[in-house]
Parts: C-alpha cells; structure tokens; sequence
C-alpha cells in the first residue's frame, strides 16, 4: 500500500524531492527513500537531479509507473463508488465534515507537537 500511494501522489505533481513526498505522504525521511529506492528498482519511478542541489532528487514516474498508478487509482475510484457511493448526500456532506476536521486536527498537533 505504501508503494500505491507513492505512485498515486506523484500522479498529482511529478518532480517533488523526497522530502515533500515525504511530508505530503505523512512518512519519515528514512521511510520515503526506501519506498523510492524500491519503486526505482521495479522501473515504476526515477530520480533524476535537481539543478543546482547535487544532494536533492526530483522524483518523477516512469511510463510502466505512471500506468501502474492510473489502474490503482481506477480500483480505488471503483472501490469508493461501490461503497462511499452509497451515502446519501447527507450522510456524505456529514462525513466529508467530519474527515475535514480530523484533518485538521492532525495538522494542528503536528504543528504544536515538539521535534
């Protein structure tokens, strides 16, 4: 799953370096670099150089890995349709309520908590 949601994200914004795809997944940095160097090993993403930051890599999606994520993001739209889809439209404005404000409730202790 880890995996997926790489793949998913990066199909929203390509060339994020590993630390925003770290922070946008809500993972460490140790965690990150070892879902890339696995997903690169697979020819699903690659890391290509930042201008001017030998240290920092884009990450982009290869055309296997970009694929690979379009099925997974059908899945998971069909998976939501079948299941979510079934809310009234009171029951889903309630529930978008609700996971907006965990949300940021999330966002909030992060900001607030040490380190």
């Amino acid at each position: 799953m880890p995996q997926c949601d790489v793949l998913a994200t990066l199909t929203e914004r390509e060339g994020v370096n590993q630390q925003e795809l770290a922070q946008r997944l809500y993972v460490t940095k140790g965690n990150i670099s070892g879902l890339i160097d696995r997903l690169e090993t697979a020819g699903l993403v690659e890391r290509r150089a930042t201008a001017g930051d030998r240290r920092s890599h884009a990450i982009f999606l290869t055309a296997e890995g970009r694929e690979l994520a379009r099925r997974g993001v059908d899945i998971q739209r069909a998976y939501v349709t079948e299941t979510l889809g079934r809310l009234t439209p009171t029951q889903a404005a309630d529930f978008d309520t609700l996971i907006l404000a965990v949300r940021n409730f999330v966002r909030a202790a992060e900001v607030d908590s040490p380190g």
